[in-house]
């Protein structure tokens, strides 16, 4: 076996999520280390030539990130295969646009526009808490980011609301019943709706049920749930993509699409 690092990825072998064909060519972009999994990011050259067509290449990909147009959570990026995922904002300079990475409801990620206001945070999943050296008190969320001398009621599964222009805590959601959540895990995925009970298991997996504004109820694990919201009452922390996160049987898509038919034929 060779040392190191492996640098390739088969086409075959790249997350369904990507929607690449089998055909143009062997090989996929194989992302970098960083803050998401391979199997759970979107790279910025399949972003930027799959997803908006702003290049018809991996070549011409890489001259728009070299000239340093493109940034994720506020930070500029030249690494065409940085893995961005889930809550991250892509800000592209020359056309001044925003986009939220997403789930649809059938677990892909999707091109969600915001405006420059909602451009400037992201939520963030806290997946551990603890004390570092010399007694500082310390969080480390879904993304790696460590931020210290968070709040102190802040535990583990609840969401922060990160402003990464100032680098602080704006604001946070605790986990309870009654919290609006997106599932970003399993079957699923990309779903929103109102966390109704929690089963807890020991030994085993903790498991959640949630109903959704159709009045649907379904279950997940509870590492699969990120809370965007404080309840059906209050609007989201974050505006959500088209479908507001409503899975539709095959028969109401059918039917959607029947609906759009006409009303393009008809005007």
């Amino acid at each position: 076996m060779p040392r190191g690092p492996r640098r390739h990825l088969k086409r075959l072998n790249a997350p369904k999520h990507w929607m690449l064909d089998k055909y143009t060519g062997r090989y996929a972009p194989r992302p970098t280390a960083g803050p998401h999994k391979l199997t759970e990011c979107l790279p910025l050259v399949v972003f930027l030539r799959n997803r908006l067509k702003y290049a018809l290449t991996y070549h011409e990909a890489k001259m728009i990130m070299m000239q340093r147009l493109v940034s994720v959570n506020g930070k500029v990026r030249t690494d065409l295969n940085y893995p961005a995922g889930f809550q991250d904002v892509i800000s592209l300079e020359k056309t001044n646009q925003h986009f939220r990475l997403l789930y649809d409801v059938k677990g892909r990620y999707t091109i969600h526009s915001i405006k420059a206001e909602e451009a400037k945070f992201y939520l963030a999943k806290v997946k551990r808490v603890a004390v570092g050296a010399r007694g500082v008190p310390y969080v480390v969320t879904h993304d790696g980011r460590t931020i210290r001398y968070p709040d102190p009621a802040i535990k583990v599964n609840d969401t922060i609301k990160y402003n990464f222009e100032s680098g602080e805590i704006q604001n946070h959601i605790k986990f309870e019943n009654g919290v609006q959540v997106m599932v970003t895990g399993g079957r699923n995925t990309g779903r929103v709706g109102i966390l109704t009970h929690r089963e807890r298991h020991q030994g085993s997996f903790d498991i959640v049920h949630i109903t959704d504004s159709m009045g649907h109820t379904f279950a997940t694990r509870l590492q699969n749930v990120f809370i965007i919201g404080k309840g059906a009452g209050s609007k989201a922390l974050i505006t959500l993509p088209r479908g507001k996160g409503v899975k539709l049987s095959i028969a109401d898509e059918r039917d959607r699409r029947n609906a759009e038919k006409a009303k393009a034929n008809s005007s």
